[in-house]
C-alpha cells in the first residue's frame, strides 16, 4: 500500500510529490501537536496578512517591527484562543452538527468572542503597534469599534456557519486563521484610513 503510494507520487513530478509530503507532515504535526501547530499557523498567516496590508497601504518597505508584532499577536493570542474556543464550543454542544446546534454555536460565538477579539485587536493595534498614548487609543476605539463590529457581524456568521457545519474540529482554527488573514487586511486598511483621516 505504502509502496504503491510512493510510486504514484514519483510519477507525478517532484514538485507535486513535495507538496503532498509537506501537507502530510503538516497534518501529522497538527495531530501530534495541535496547539503548537495552530499557533505557528496563525502567526504566519498574521504575517502574510500584514505584509499584504502594508503593500496595499502604499508602504515602499515593509515595517518589520509592525510585522513582527502582528505575528506575535497571531501566535500568542489568535492561535491559542481559537484552539480552546472551538474545543469549548464542541464540549458545550457535545459535537452536534444539526442546524439548530450550529445556529446556537454561531450565535454564541458572535455575541462573545467576536466583540472581544475586535476590541482587543483595535487596542493592540493602536497602543502596541502604533505606540499611541492610551487615552488617544481609547478615544479612537470608541469612534471605530461599532462600525468594525457591525462589519464583522455581516461577514463572520457565514464563516462560522460553514466552519461549524462542514469543517472537522481539528481544522476549524486553520480555516478561521486563513479567513482572519483576509479580515486582518481589511482591519489594517480601515485603521490606516482612519489614522490618515485624523492626521
Amino acid at each position: 500500500m505504502a509502496g504503491g503510494s510512493g510510486g504514484a507520487g514519483g510519477g507525478t513530478g517532484g514538485g507535486d510529490s513535495l507538496a503532498r509530503r509537506a501537507w502530510r507532515q503538516y497534518l501529522l504535526q497538527l495531530q501530534r501537536h495541535p496547539l503548537r501547530t495552530k499557533m505557528i499557523t496563525a502567526g504566519c498567516l498574521a504575517g502574510v496578512s500584514d505584509s499584504v496590508a502594508q503593500k496595499l497601504s502604499g508602504y515602499q518597505k515593509i515595517e518589520k517591527r509592525r510585522l513582527l508584532l502582528k505575528m506575535i499577536f497571531g501566535f500568542a493570542y489568535g492561535g491559542p484562543f481559537g484552539h480552546f474556543l472551538h474545543k469549548v464550543l464542541d464540549y458545550i454542544f457535545k459535537g452536534k452538527k444539526d442546524t439548530k446546534t450550529v445556529a446556537k454555536k454561531v450565535l454564541l460565538e458572535q455575541i462573545t468572542s467576536s466583540p472581544w477579539n475586535n476590541l482587543l485587536f483595535l487596542f493592540y493595534y493602536g497602543y502596541v503597534v502604533e505606540k499611541r498614548p492610551f487615552k488617544e487609543v481609547k478615544t479612537r476605539v470608541k469612534k471605530q469599534y461599532l462600525s468594525v463590529q457591525l462589519s464583522a457581524w455581516m461577514f463572520w456568521p457565514v464563516v462560522g456557519w460553514i466552519n461549524h457545519q462542514y469543517v472537522p474540529l481539528q481544522f476549524r482554527v486553520i480555516v478561521h486563521s486563513f479567513v482572519a488573514c483576509c479580515w486582518g487586511i481589511f482591519l489594517n486598511l480601515r485603521a490606516r484610513a482612519m489614522s490618515l483621516k485624523q492626521s
